[in-house]
């Protein structure tokens, strides 16, 4: 039977000090300029970087149509990688 440890500062002699941690914002990206942000995604790998950017910091888009826009950009990006490999099994043909 496994035994259940305490993580916790304590333990190690800290104390835990929530007074210095960051204070949480609802929209991490609000003081960040398109390109810096398109950069950050595109140094992630992400291949559609600019249109992310775009779509995240739309001013005329509630949180709700953002969430269902960068969900669509990812079933796309999907759609097209599915496509791919089945394009590619057929394409390829060893003799």
């Amino acid at each position: 039977m496994s035994t259940s440890l305490r993580v916790s500062p304590s333990v190690h002699g800290y104390r835990f000090d929530t007074a210095l941690r960051k204070k949480a914002v609802p929209n991490i990206f609000e003081n960040l300029d398109q390109e810096t942000l398109e950069k950050l995604f595109k140094n992630s790998g992400d291949r559609k970087a600019e249109e992310r950017a775009k779509i995240i910091l739309a001013t005329d888009q509630d949180l709700e149509e953002k969430a269902r826009s960068l969900m669509a950009l990812k079933q796309r990006t999907r759609e097209k990688l599915f496509q791919f490999l089945k394009f590619g099994k057929h394409s390829i043909k060893i003799h």
